[in-house]
């Protein structure tokens, strides 16, 4: 089981997305018992809240269904149990490392990493621009995905 943990400033907008996002693409691949995937806040502001409604809306428009999800903070041991951890944008990443510590840093990446377009992605709790959002995970999770599909591969 390869396990992926996405990460954001506040685990409401965009790495609830992106794992729902991810766990949809999974699912059409037929690779479910293969991948399991999670998210989790990088800061604790939004503790215990279910997702934005901006990313339920946009999720519902594109026809992805939203994974069952109330925010938590990541942890020091999230950097033990899987084998990628996926920031959003720079800020995130910085964060990411310092709660995994320097043992688990090579496993933290930015989503976009994985697009022949590497960026951060920007944040529409402040943006309000849940479309451009949506559009840069999906890009970032069909990367990741192709990315993954790879290693199983490899692992056969």
């Amino acid at each position: 089981m390869f396990k992926v943990l996405f990460v954001c400033h506040g685990n409401i907008c965009r790495s609830p997305m992106a794992e729902s996002v991810m766990a949809d693409l999974i699912e059409r691949e037929g690779l479910s018992s293969q991948v399991e995937v999670s998210s989790a806040a990088a800061h604790d502001d939004a503790i215990g809240c279910g997702p934005h409604r901006g990313t339920r809306e946009i999720l519902r428009r594109k026809g992805v269904s939203l994974v069952p999800h109330i925010a938590r903070r990541m942890t020091q041991d999230d950097g033990k149990r899987f084998d990628l951890l996926i920031g959003m944008d720079e800020y995130n990443v910085r964060d990411m490392k310092k709660i995994v510590g320097e043992r688990y840093a090579d496993k933290v990446h930015l989503l976009l990493e994985f697009s022949p377009r590497p960026r951060p992605i920007a944040d529409p709790w402040y943006t309000g621009n849940f479309d451009d959002s949506f559009r840069d995970i999906e890009e970032g999770c069909r990367g990741l995905l192709d990315f993954l599909k790879e290693q199983l591969n490899c692992g056969q």
